[in-house]
C-alpha cells in the first residue's frame, strides 16, 4: 500500500503523511503511529495520527532518541523496561522506533506506539524497515538507502 500512496511522489512531508495513516488504519493494536524529522540537533514532531505528542526529543532520550542517535531499530515490547522512556500517551505499552537514513544522513525517526505489551516485535521491525526504505526511496531518489 505504502508504494501505491507514493507512487509518483517525492515530497517527504507528504509520503510521510500518508505512511502515517496507512500504518495507523492498517496496523492493528497500535494507537500512534509517525515521524520525528531530524533537525541537525534535534528530534521535531512530524506527520503523524494518534493523540497530540511530544514536540521535541533530544537525541539519545527515549526510545524515539536512542533509535536516532544509535541510528539503529529499537524494538521495546513493554516500555515499563525501557529506562528514560517518554511517555507522551499514558496508554502507550509497546513501542518500535526506526530510523530514517539517507546515506549516511540522519532525517528522522518513524515511531510506532501499542496500548498492548508485547505488540511491537522484531517481525514488526522488518516490515517498517521496508516502509522506511520504500518511502526514502520514493521521496529521495532510487538509489537512496
Amino acid at each position: 500500500m505504502v508504494r501505491l500512496i507514493t507512487e509518483g511522489e517525492d515530497n517527504f512531508i507528504a509520503n510521510a503523511a500518508n505512511t502515517a495513516s496507512v500504518l495507523y488504519h492498517m496496523m492493528p493494536e497500535v494507537n500512534w503511529t509517525g515521524f520525528y524529522l531530524f533537525d541537525g540537533t534535534e528530534l521535531v514532531l512530524g506527520p503523524f495520527h494518534g493523540k497530540p505528542a511530544c514536540l521535541r526529543i533530544a537525541l539519545g532520550r527515549g526510545v524515539c532518541g536512542t533509535a536516532a542517535a544509535e541510528r539503529r531499530t529499537v524494538v521495546v515490547p513493554n516500555v515499563a523496561d525501557f529506562p528514560g522512556h517518554i511517555a507522551c500517551d499514558a496508554a502507550s505499552a509497546s513501542e518500535i522506533v526506526v530510523p530514517i537514513m539517507h546515506g549516511d544522513t540522519l532525517l528522522g525517526v518513524l515511531d510506532i506506539d501499542s496500548p498492548r505489551v508485547g505488540r511491537c516485535t522484531e517481525d514488526d521491525a522488518g516490515f517498517l524497515q521496508q516502509i522506511v526504505a520504500i518511502l526514502v526511496s520514493r521521496s529521495y531518489g532510487d538509489s537512496a538507502q
